[in-house]
């Protein structure tokens, strides 16, 4: 369980778009305030689901091979192989020129609450849902599995949290990098999307069938 869920929170992490929208949001005159609005937003979109896990569980995995890990297996796998169909399919589609979508422009006029309803749009769900899946195995009367899924939620959150901080810390400085940043992941988003969901596609698909079979 402890791999997969560095695997998802560190694709998750890496995600390019949600990571350019943070970067205009704090760009924005409120910059910093919006920014903390998305973090923690995000960050309590993740830990709402893990809770809702926990909360059917009772804290204890099912027993495998039983009806619900095998749901659970059977989720993941699913999950999986969606995302190597998708990363083959935004492999091969056509280039599309680079560019911020339409709704960029509104950013900056953009309230504490609209910032916040951005982190839960853009929040990649299918690896939500297998971090979901994956957490159906922890065994919540030991402190190895709660650090596990603290661990999870907040490493999903890294890139906007170092973000939010260097914002906070040196203002001047991190405005020019984090656009240069953004010029780069907009630059580089279609390779960064089909390598994280091929990878972690792949990955989930394989733990998956090996776990149906074992």
């Amino acid at each position: 369980m402890v791999l997969d869920l560095l695997l998802i929170g560190t694709a998750i992490t890496l995600g390019p778009l949600h990571n350019s929208a943070f970067i205009l949001l704090l760009s924005s005159r409120r910059g910093v305030r919006q920014g903390l609005a998305f973090l923690l937003s995000w960050l309590a979109n993740l830990i709402a689901v893990i809770a809702v896990v926990v909360l059917l569980t009772g804290g204890q995995p099912p027993a495998r091979h039983s009806a619900p890990s095998t749901a659970a297996v059977a989720a993941k796998l699913a999950i999986g192989l969606a995302l190597v169909l998708y990363g083959g399919y935004r492999h091969r589609r056509p280039p599309r020129p680079h560019g911020p979508p339409r709704w960029t422009a509104r950013i900056d006029n953009a309230s504490a609450v609209t910032a916040a309803g951005l982190a839960w749009v853009l929040q990649p769900w299918g690896l939500v849902g297998a971090g979901a899946a994956t957490a159906l195995d922890a065994d919540l009367s030991t402190l190895t599995d709660w650090l596990a899924l603290t661990g999870y939620c907040l490493l999903a959150t890294l890139s906007l949290i170092v973000m939010e901080m260097y914002a906070v810390w040196a203002p001047e400085a991190a405005n020019a990098r984090l656009n240069a940043l953004m010029s780069w992941l907009e630059r580089h988003q279609e390779q960064l999307v089909v390598t994280l969901s091929v990878l972690v596609g792949l990955w989930l698909s394989a733990r998956s069938i090996y776990e149906l079979v074992a």
